[in-house]
């Protein structure tokens, strides 16, 4: 049983119920014991109130001997010789108890009060089981509109549950209304304190979810028209390559051709290395790396084309730098750095990588001689597909985006400066906060 309203109705109706049965109790108890003491009052106060009187008077007798009246009267001599009444019953008692006394007499118990004058003994009973039954009906009359009562305040607790819940229930409804496109926030107006809370977890996470929707069609829409270039241009010189009127042309044309296929591969690779680096992507296992190595395989990646522009790279890692990491995610981050420092340094310049521990922190920097940024769009760098207008390189726009998620991914700082070298010095710190 989940049903919060059931459990809440279950556990009212419970003590509620409780209630009633201790409160029935007690009250019951507590009349029983109060009619009791009345009908002992009223045996004392009858017996007392014959005490002095010298004889019974025929009218008195008379209204003594009524069978409806449920007292019994009886009076004896000092000796022992019955005064009153004349005819002696054989199921009343013989013999008087001074003061109050249960006799039972032939299976039937008589309650009975005798007081003693001088020349007699008066003595008043009262059979026990119609006292019972008149305590016992006393009783159950002080307690009848309690139990009348009960059913109409558990209609009540229902009516209450259901209207307490009811902000509960009109925002599960909201909710099922619902399609896969509505990420508008719940209305939060009028909620109890211990609702509102949940409407503003959920709230947050349907901000957060429309979000990363709006970041992943941004991402195919970008992507689908950056691939249209590459796509387009292929076919373009596909079409130079079956039209070449001779071998040299021919040559030329799969020269271009094989180079925008490079361009479109690298494109294709990148797209996919910041998919599985955008927030939201299936987590991969992460486990004690060593910084210096994964940047050392990258370097070792980008040599050849470093080699094919006459740049020289030169990584300083000589120590073990640990840390908690996916290794091929760092690769890819360092790969990109590395690549991006080559593509817009100057022909036969240099490019430094270095990996140290800087104030107990991991940290990657790189340092190339290119034209470097303005402080004015280092932020606009970040952006995917977002190409720097400095220096002619083709490009991609993705670099540095892939730097930044994967990074983020990790807890770590990117931060752009100014080179030594001349040109733009991108520091890696981890440990640090997101950037």
């Amino acid at each position: 049983m989940n049903s919060i309203r059931v459990r809440v109705l279950l556990a009212l109706l419970g003590m509620l119920a409780m209630t009633a049965l201790v409160l029935g109790a007690l009250t019951y108890r507590n009349v029983l014991a109060e009619t009791e003491a009345l009908f002992d009052y009223q045996l004392r106060q009858m017996a007392l109130s014959l005490r002095d009187q010298g004889e019974i008077a025929p009218a008195q007798a008379s209204t003594l001997n009524d069978e409806q009246l449920d007292f019994v009267v009886q009076i004896w001599t000092a000796d022992g010789r019955i005064i009153y009444p004349p005819r002696l019953r054989a199921d009343l008692p013989t013999r008087a108890l001074l003061g109050f006394a249960d006799i039972a007499v032939q299976g039937k118990t008589w309650r009975t009060f005798s007081v003693a004058t001088g020349e007699r003994v008066i003595q008043v009973a009262q059979p026990l089981q119609i006292r019972q039954q008149l305590a016992a009906d006393a009783a159950l009359r002080s307690i009848a509109p309690l139990f009348l009562i009960a059913p109409v305040m558990a209609l009540l607790l229902w009516w209450l549950a259901a209207r307490l819940l009811a902000p509960l229930r009109r925002l599960t409804d909201g909710v099922k209304a619902r399609d896969e496109q509505s990420l508008q926030p719940l209305p939060a107006a009028g909620l109890p304190d211990e609702v509102a809370p949940l409407v503003g977890a959920l709230n947050g996470l349907l901000q957060r979810l429309g979000a990363s929707i709006g970041a992943q069609r941004a991402f195919v829409a970008d992507a689908a028209h950056e691939l249209r270039s590459p796509l387009t241009a292929l076919k373009l010189q596909m079409q130079l390559l079956q039209r070449a009127p001779d071998e040299a042309a021919r040559q030329e044309a799969t020269r271009a051709l094989t180079a925008g296929i490079d361009r479109a591969a690298r494109l294709v690779e990148q797209l996919l290395t910041l998919a599985r680096a955008e927030p939201g992507a299936p987590a991969t296992a992460q486990g004690p790396i060593d910084l210096s190595e994964v940047v050392r395989e990258a370097v070792a990646e980008t040599v050849p084309f470093a080699n094919s522009r006459g740049t020289r790279i030169e990584l300083f890692a000589d120590a073990p730098v640990m840390l908690q990491g996916d290794a091929a995610a760092l690769r890819a981050l360092a790969r990109n750095l590395a690549d991006n420092a080559l593509r817009y340094s100057p022909p036969g310049s240099r490019v430094e990588l270095r990996v140290r521990l800087d104030a107990g922190l991991p940290t990657l920097q790189v340092d190339d001689a290119g034209p470097g940024i303005a402080a004015a769009d280092r932020e606009r760098v970040f952006d995917r597909f977002y190409r720097h207008a400095a220096g002619d390189e083709p490009g991609t726009g993705l670099g540095l985006a892939i730097v930044r998620s994967v990074a983020q991914q990790h807890g770590a700082t990117v931060t752009l400066g100014d080179s030594a070298l001349g040109g733009l010095r991108v520091v890696v710190r981890f440990g640090g906060r997101t950037s």
